[in-house]
């Protein structure tokens, strides 16, 4: 697949865009979303900025009903406070809403994710001589179990994609299904990967995540050849919908301007 895909002469998107785009579209109604920084937060602000402008954004700074114009570079932007309905402390951010239940959506990237929906952002290779050091956990093994249900969004490849993670940062599914039922959390965990290739979700019967829809121009042997274990494609396999013309020029708007406030 090329990095740019197209439908007509009109209309193209990056393979970002189509991830970005398709990752908004998760989010509905009044949803309230724990939102982590990049891709997520850039797929919640266009949520709110086209269909679901009612999506309430808590942040792990504190800040409860952010609206930003633009993607905040971190959680300490100052975007966020000054848009926000209320600014809190993180600890009552993680005791009163997080681990309380009171979250029905978790954003999550990851820089490996298995077959089950465990997440690696702790370190590539041994853990005590790692090839890559990653930024750690940060809230993301509360929000795993605490959130009603998780998104999680990468690029798609066999190096994200993997049979075993090298370590296992935030829990997502077990094979067993005893420990599954027996498993403490509010939510459901993680439910959907949004890739740059496709979108998987999770299967209860198979309790593995599977191949639901291909984005345009991305056929089955891409995905299989970018995946690290022998993915389920689902018997009813569909197309992603394309991004819409109003959905890039929002996207690419709030791009913009976070471009020229640095």
């Amino acid at each position: 697949m090329t990095e740019v895909a197209e439908i007509d002469t009109a209309l193209e998107w990056t393979s970002d865009e189509i991830m970005t785009v398709v990752a908004a579209r998760e989010l509905t109604g009044e949803m309230v979303c724990f939102v982590g920084i990049g891709l997520p937060s850039k797929a919640a602000i266009l949520a709110r900025a086209t269909h679901a402008p009612n999506v309430t954004l808590v942040y792990e700074s504190g800040c409860i009903g952010a609206k930003p114009d633009r993607l905040p570079p971190s959680i300490g932007d100052g975007v966020l406070s000054r848009t926000a309905d209320a600014v809190v402390s993180v600890p009552e951010i993680f005791s009163y809403w997080l681990q309380a239940g009171r979250i029905d959506v978790g954003f999550l990237g990851a820089a490996q994710v298995d077959k089950r929906g465990n997440i690696n952002t702790t370190a590539v290779g041994e853990y005590d001589r790692p090839t890559v050091r990653l930024p750690g956990a940060g809230g993301a093994p509360e929000i795993t179990t605490s959130c009603g249900k998780v998104i999680i969004t990468l690029r798609h490849s066999a190096r994200a994609f993997v049979e075993k993670l090298d370590f296992v940062t935030s829990v997502g599914h077990f094979e067993d299904e005893e420990l599954e039922r027996q498993r403490a959390r509010h939510g459901h965990g993680p439910q959907v990967i949004v890739t740059d290739l496709c979108v998987l979700r999770y299967q209860p019967s198979s309790r593995e995540f599977e191949v639901t829809s291909l984005h345009p121009g991305v056929s089955v042997e891409d995905v299989l050849a970018q995946t690290g274990w022998p993915v389920i494609i689902s018997d009813d396999l569909e197309e992603t919908a394309p991004p819409t013309k109003e959905e890039l020029a929002a996207l690419r708007r709030f791009s913009e301007s976070s471009a020229h406030s640095r």
